[in-house]
């Protein structure tokens, strides 16, 4: 694999929470584009790296951040759906000219790998209707739906995230 999985550095963390931004606004997975109050949070990879485990994949020749992906445990700053003993990502973004070269399987195997060594049961995470591609890579990984635990980020909208778990 031309790819290394590897913690975030302080000094991409400006590039990497605008590669996020940047690739929810091109896949058009903002309900409210531009004016979306999400983008600030998905910008903000500096308290990101503070409150959760923030990795990157990195092409291995250049070092070039190619995505990144959000690691959080039940009871920290970024777990929004994990219980006990539960683990989530979020926030996974893959530049579209670097896509299918493998960096979002890479991202989220490493999750996983990093639940295992947390002793943590299972991975719980959201997602929404329209992606597509992700649910593919998620099942091909053991994911499974999870509606019981879908839920609504904004209140009084019909915006609806679906859940998906993984037993460990």
């Amino acid at each position: 694999m031309d790819i290394t999985i590897r913690r975030a550095r302080d000094e991409e963390l400006d590039e990497i929470g605008e590669l996020t931004a940047q690739v929810y606004l091109g896949d058009d997975l903002l309900d409210f584009g531009d004016s979306d109050s999400y983008l600030a949070t998905l910008r903000d990879a500096r308290r990101r790296a503070a409150e959760a485990e923030l990795l990157v994949a990195a092409d291995a020749a250049s070092d070039e951040v190619l995505g990144a992906v959000a690691f959080a445990v039940h009871g920290g700053a970024y777990a929004e759906l994990a219980r006990p003993g539960e683990g989530e990502f979020r926030m996974l973004a893959v530049r579209p000219e670097s896509r299918r070269r493998g960096a979002a399987e890479a991202l989220v195997r490493a999750c996983l790998d990093r639940a295992r060594a947390q002793g943590l049961r299972r991975i719980v995470i959201s997602s929404q209707r329209s992606m597509t591609a992700a649910h593919r890579l998620y099942e091909r990984l053991g994911f499974t739906r999870a509606p019981e635990r879908d839920w609504a980020p904004l209140p009084g909208t019909d915006i609806t995230l679906w859940a998906f778990t993984l037993e460990l």
